[in-house]
């Protein structure tokens, strides 16, 4: 079956793909809604000392360009996103070995007691370098996050779930088990958590789908993934692959329907139209996806990259509708949000 299946990836035409995936779409989601969601990308510092050959938006530690926000700052971010209709934040950062552990906690609790909202962020390989560099077990750091406000965990930092490619590209950052482990742990502490793979970083397809499988297996043990979203590797920028050729819409496609047929035990599918435009992404919503992603106020780690695709609420609903769906506002949990809004962010 397993060879089977990388023989179709590899082999089968786009449109076959494509009508696979839509059937496992319509099987999920009978009634033709795609959702969307208004959040913002707050990224606490760029400074880190994980060094991926993929990242065009880290600095090191000392670098003239390195910077952590303050409390207040952040609070500003999430007023502004509020003010647009948000109703949750991504919040990610660098793995900065200067900000204590203290500092997280703190902030969550500010976040949660002067700018309430839904808290998703934290990924797991952010998770493990806590654990490493305050000599804590992983369950410790999740559990004392939550205690302070974490809501939910993003699937940030899994890149392709085969050691071989991240030793290439990711030596540093939290292995292939390790991320697992992470994101099992989070879901036995009754977390819901995203899963993601960037692709085009050197993998093979065979890697590609022992990637997903080894969601899927997850999946199947826990229930703790509520959606998946790939994308492709940005190169412009980055350390180590800016040479790199930028993988194209076809290869997004191909890419996004497969995962759709291999994860039909993970329940959403987000187009990625921040990475790919919003033409593919608009496709992407007949390839398998439900999802429309998020209106992201904010974005750094893509831009960084020279990747810089922005809209806004109204444009997205209008994108939505024109791929023959009907448009709907959601939470990080994936529950209709029910009033309507057509105002422009």
């Amino acid at each position: 079956m397993t060879r089977d299946l990388v023989d179709w990836f590899k082999n089968a035409p786009l449109l076959e793909l494509g009508a696979e995936a839509d059937a496992v779409r319509k099987a999920l989601h009978p009634e033709g809604i795609v959702t969307y969601i208004v959040d913002r990308n707050i990224n606490y510092t760029n400074v880190c000392v994980a060094d991926c050959g993929f990242c065009a938006f880290y600095r090191r530690p000392k670098h003239n360009e390195g910077w952590t926000l303050s409390y207040e700052q952040i609070g500003a971010k999430i007023d502004e996103v509020k003010a647009l209709g948000g109703v949750q934040i991504l919040i990610q950062g660098g793995h900065n070995p200067y900000i204590p552990f203290e500092w997280y906690l703190d902030l969550l609790r500010y976040i949660k007691q002067y700018h309430p909202i839904h808290v998703h962020g934290f990924s797991p390989s952010e998770v493990d370098f806590w654990s490493t560099l305050y000599r804590m077990p992983a369950v410790e750091v999740i559990r004392e996050l939550v205690k302070a406000g974490l809501d939910s965990i993003p699937g940030g930092g899994g890149e392709i779930l085969v050691q071989r490619v991240r030793d290439q590209v990711a030596k540093k950052k939290a292995g292939a088990d390790r991320w697992l482990e992470i994101m099992e742990i989070a879901h036995g502490e009754g977390l819901k958590t995203s899963c993601t793979m960037m692709y085009g970083i050197g993998e093979t397809l065979e890697e590609r789908f022992e990637h997903l499988t080894r969601l899927r297996d997850l999946q199947a043990r826990t229930g703790g993934f509520t959606a998946f979203i790939c994308w492709p590797l940005q190169p412009e920028n980055t350390p180590t692959m800016s040479a790199q050729p930028k993988t194209d819409a076809v290869d997004y496609l191909r890419t996004t329907a497969f995962a759709r047929v291999v994860l039909d035990n993970i329940p959403n599918l987000q187009a990625s139209w921040v990475t790919m435009g919003m033409k593919v992404g608009q496709t992407a919503l007949h390839f398998g996806c439900n999802d429309f992603g998020s209106l992201m106020l904010e974005e750094n780690v893509v831009s960084a990259a020279n990747t810089t695709y922005r809209t806004s609420i109204a444009e997205m609903e209008r994108l939505i509708r024109e791929a023959g769906f009907t448009p709907r506002k959601r939470r990080q949990n994936y529950q209709f949000i029910e009033e309507a809004t057509t105002a422009a962010a």
